[in-house]
């Protein structure tokens, strides 16, 4: 068994989990190891294979972390020869035995909240109060395992408020409505009240509802496994960087055109 990490740019995505007919993360990773005849033509999915998270479209990762039985020669290097340059492998483990999904005991969301005018304080005292184990349903369309034991914090950078969400697991949609509640009540368009009404018996649907804020913000940053030893691939990790570098610029460029454009409309 080998375990992978991954980073990838989740905008032409449609999700991690493979589905028959748009790209998606996962179906993309096993086109590769079909064409490096790791994985068999006719094979659903490869010999122990598992990842550690379901990301939703759109959701950009840097330690996403996928296990498989191996080969020795299968490096990330060897990967990311026919990966498309939107997902780099950089790093991996070798292990007797593993499951990415069940073996993990935290993961790691950060999300970048534009939000120039809300209160930080605000924002940190929502975090306190959702801190701990709490039935979150009101916060997730699953209707089981909406019991979760969360830790988070909340920094100011500039515009942004970057929300960090820590747990063993996270319900779908989770950390982007939490981050929905946490803009509101820091901007003022909600009072701290709401965040007892999301995590009380009451059941919020409607206009009351708590929607889930855009996914491109949303990284998953990290993913831990204490009995793992990943060794970071340093051609590959090179090829990573660069990746999200060309991202960065891409997006700094297209923000000077917006910026020339707003300021040229009179």
């Amino acid at each position: 068994m080998r375990a992978f990490r991954l980073a990838y740019d989740g905008r032409p995505f449609y999700g991690f989990q493979r589905q028959p007919t748009v790209p998606t993360v996962e179906g993309t990773l096993f086109d590769a190891l079909r064409e490096l005849g790791v994985l068999d033509p006719d094979e659903r999915k490869p010999s122990g294979y598992a990842a550690a998270g379901r990301t939703d479209r759109g959701v950009s990762a840097v330690a996403q972390t996928i296990g498989l039985a191996a080969p020795e020669w299968l490096t990330p290097r060897a990967l990311n020869g026919v990966l498309p340059g939107s997902i780099r492998a950089w790093a991996h483990a070798n292990t007797d035995s593993f499951h990415a999904t069940h073996d993990a005991v935290a993961r790691e969301y950060t999300y970048q909240l534009h939000a120039p005018a809300a209160d930080d304080e605000r924002a940190r005292t929502v975090m306190r109060r959702l801190a701990g184990e709490h039935d979150f349903y009101n916060l997730t369309p699953d209707d089981h395992n909406t019991v979760r034991t969360l830790a988070g914090e909340v920094e100011r950078d500039g515009d942004f408020l970057i929300v960090t969400l820590r747990a063993g697991g996270f319900s779908r949609q989770l950390v982007r409505r939490i981050v929905t509640l946490v803009r509101n009540v820091a901007t003022g368009d909600a009072s701290l009240s709401m965040v007892d009404r999301a995590l009380s018996d009451e059941e919020l649907s409607g206009p009351d509802g708590i929607a889930a804020a855009p996914a491109a913000p949303l990284v998953l940053t990290g993913v831990d496994y204490p009995e793992l030893d990943f060794r970071v691939d340093n051609e590959a990790a090179a090829s990573a960087r660069e990746l999200f570098e060309n991202v960065r610029t891409e997006a700094a460029t297209r923000a000077r055109v917006a910026g020339e454009i707003e300021q040229r409309i009179e």
